[in-house]
């Protein structure tokens, strides 16, 4: 029976859930939902509110052409929300700057909260018990106030000035550059809020000339921000923010340049005065995720010593009084690395989330030195875990391979109940199967096997090994971005495998991999792959491989040392370690935790003469994390290699101009899913290559 994976198209139409907030009486919940715009080329999202105990009543609470996200409840129920939306009392509208917005608990319109010239980026903590929260926004370097930033801006945009000059190591991101403007955290008090009858007109000073001599005052009718972190370099560049219930702290993992290289302090900062209090710091140690309990009195925080080309480290939970005093870790001998953690609602424990397994369970860790308990224990990974602090229940979000993204209610005593959501969870075309193996060194290798309709012994189904980026990371939630469904839904039996370096196994694991990504990933990436394909409704004469980022990675190794596959695709691949080493957005990571001489040894570009295998390139030129540089030589080099006489060659490269790390706009999406698909049916199924039609 066909379902909406069968249809690019229909796939891209499904509306997604991307978050969640929690009221502070524990009786609303607020998704943000994305849909597909009307073009196909993007998606507008919206705030939803729905009752968090499952009844029905999903009821829409925003509508704009712009989009809302990051919703948060103040401790007085109104929500809170980052949007571009016009505001209608700006003298201009920057259409790129998104601003903090308030729609009251009480009902009416959705008023600005902040009028900022570089906009809002985040809330990055909102006070339970006080008017009081903690945003993050960018300010340029030589601005002493924010009327200052507005001027500096407004002159850059006038004489068309898009140059950055760097003073400081990194310069990118991921996907974005860096500057010039810095981050910083600014506190806001709702209390300062006003509504008039009238548009608030702030006149600017002017000389004979009638120029603007002083830029225009922030207005006067909404709470003025205050800057937590003045001059702060990138150090606002947080791991974390946290506030205590009555707004008078914050606790924020900041940066701490260090060289190149940089760590994370735990600092205190008072918000009446401004005032730092490093509570938390060491060399070559970052402190971060603090959260701060109900009560105001602790901070609970993750601790882990950077780690060495010698092998990783752990992922440690730590306990204090908000003044630092009285540290003490939780239980050390849980193997296991934090994703989320936040306060029980009685204080005594932590509810942690962590990759388990090939899953995203929650925990349960008390703070008397007791063991984690788990709390959750179904084939899904959860996020946004929200505590109702009047019951002790916990609302999420939970995802698996076989169900995106929805909101679930988790009492204490195990029931999980499913909120009610304008969006149903779709019927997918696969069964999920847990796979293993018996690695060389007599590892437990581990994996998801999704099977098409109709596999069987009679019929057996091609397979494609998919692996995962990272490579600290686990195949346990959805992604829209990388969907085995959409394979399954072409016929192929998808195997998305943990191999050494995965999250979830504990720290030897991890290790077996570590400075050696070409030995202990590789082999238990082929003992997987040789378990599956011995089953009979697998069929072992046609299989194919790939992967993005660590996963293009291992798939331009497995290029240069297997022919086991029909086709290979890898994007957005490391190809040569020491060229990529110094090019990357952050090069102190990767030289830190590999040696020189490991850096050539599980460098793939020392094998290309030995590949035999017809290779898809993908790569975007906006991808900071592994640059451009890399799929250029790679493609560069099969066909100085390859190529015959007439220039033609059997690998393809596909290419995006404005695309990162992921390849994020829709119809960019389509085409990456329908040259995949091209090439590993001409390749794996035997068929004639089809050029995608909007490839020209």
């Amino acid at each position: 029976m066909p379902t909406r994976f069968d249809s690019l198209d229909d796939y891209l139409a499904l509306p997604r859930i991307e978050g969640l907030a929690l009221s502070p009486d524990g009786t609303r919940a607020v998704l943000t939902i994305a849909t597909l715009k009307k073009d196909g080329t993007g998606f507008d999202r919206s705030l939803w509110q729905v009752p968090a105990d499952g009844a029905e009543g999903a009821v829409r609470l925003t509508r704009s052409a712009k989009g809302e996200s990051a919703p948060a409840f103040t401790a007085d129920g109104d929500v809170l929300f980052v949007s571009a939306r016009p505001d209608a009392e700006a003298e201009e509208s920057d259409d790129t700057a998104g601003q903090l917005w308030m729609l009251p608990a009480t009902g009416g319109e959705a008023r600005p909260v902040t009028r900022l010239a570089g906009g809002v980026g985040s809330i990055a903590a909102v006070a339970t018990a006080s008017a009081r929260l903690v945003i993050g926004a960018d300010l340029l370097p030589s601005a002493a106030t924010l009327e200052d930033d507005a001027k500096l801006r407004a002159d850059r945009k006038t004489h068309k000035v898009a140059a950055i000059l760097h003073e400081t190591y990194p310069v990118r991101y991921w996907d974005h550059d860096l500057g010039p403007a810095e981050p910083h955290l600014l506190g806001v008090d709702l209390e300062g809020l006003s509504d008039t009858l009238g548009a608030v007109r702030d006149e600017a000073a002017t000389d004979d000339t009638g120029d603007t001599a002083a830029p225009t005052p922030y207005p006067l009718n909404l709470p003025r921000p205050r800057d937590l972190t003045p001059a702060p370099g990138r150090s606002a560049d947080a791991a974390g923010v946290a506030i205590t219930p009555d707004g008078a702290t914050v606790v924020a993992a900041l940066r701490v340049p260090v060289g190149a290289d940089a760590r994370y302090r735990l600092v205190s900062i008072d918000v009446a005065t401004g005032a730092h209090t490093v509570l938390f710091d060491e060399p070559d140690t970052d402190f971060e995720a603090p959260v701060v309990s109900s009560d105001g009195t602790r901070v609970a925080f993750v601790r882990s010593v950077k780690p060495t080309p010698a092998g990783p480290t752990q992922q440690e939970l730590w306990i204090a009084a908000i003044d630092g005093t009285d540290a003490a870790r939780l239980a050390p001998a849980w193997d296991r690395w934090p994703t989320s953690l936040t306060f029980d609602s009685d204080d005594a424990a932590l509810i942690v989330t962590a990759d388990q397994d090939g899953r995203g369970p929650i925990f349960l860790v008390p703070l008397d030195g007791g063991e984690p308990a788990q709390l959750t224990h179904d084939d899904f990974a959860y996020s946004d875990v929200r505590v109702d602090r009047t019951t002790g229940d916990l609302v999420a979000l939970r995802s698996s391979w076989m169900a995106p993204a929805h909101a679930v209610r988790i009492a204490r005593s195990g029931g999980i109940t499913p909120l009610a959501a304008p969006v149903a969870l779709p019927e997918v075309p696969a069964t999920m199967v847990d796979v293993e193996a018996t690695a060389p060194d007599g590892a437990r290798v581990r994996g998801w096997l999704m099977l098409p309709p109709g596999a069987s012994a009679a019929a057996p189904a091609p397979l494609l090994l998919w692996i995962h980026g990272g490579p600290l990371s686990s195949w346990n939630a959805w992604s829209w971005r990388w969907n085995p469904q959409l394979a399954v839904a072409r016929g192929y039996a998808v195997l998305l495998p943990d191999p050494a370096l995965s999250t979830g196994y504990g720290l030897e694991f991890i290790a077996r991999g570590w400075n050696a990504w070409g030995a202990a990933p590789y082999t238990d990436l082929m003992a997987i792959t040789d378990a599956v394909v011995a089953r009979d409704d697998v069929d072992e004469s046609r299989t194919a491989a790939m992967g993005g980022s660590f996963g293009g990675y291992m798939a331009n190794w497995m290029a240069g040392h297997t022919d086991r596959f029909d086709a290979i695709v890898t994007h957005a691949s490391l190809w040569a370690l020491d060229q990529f080493a110094g090019t990357t957005d952050l090069t102190s990571y990767w030289t830190s935790i590999f040696t020189p001489e490991a850096m050539v040894e599980n460098s793939p570009h020392r094998f290309v003469d030995s590949i035999r295998t017809p290779m898809l390139v993908v790569h975007g030129d906006r991808d900071y994390r592994v640059p451009i540089g890399e799929g250029l030589r790679l493609w560069s080099e099969l066909n100085t290699t390859f190529a015959a006489d007439d220039g033609s060659t059997v690998h393809r490269y596909l290419y995006f101009p404005d695309e990162n790390h992921w390849v994020l706009k829709p119809q960019h999406a389509v085409v990456w899913y329908e040259t995949v698909f091209a090439f590993l049916a001409q390749h794996v199924l035997g068929g004639e290559w089809v050029r995608p039609d909007r490839l020209g």
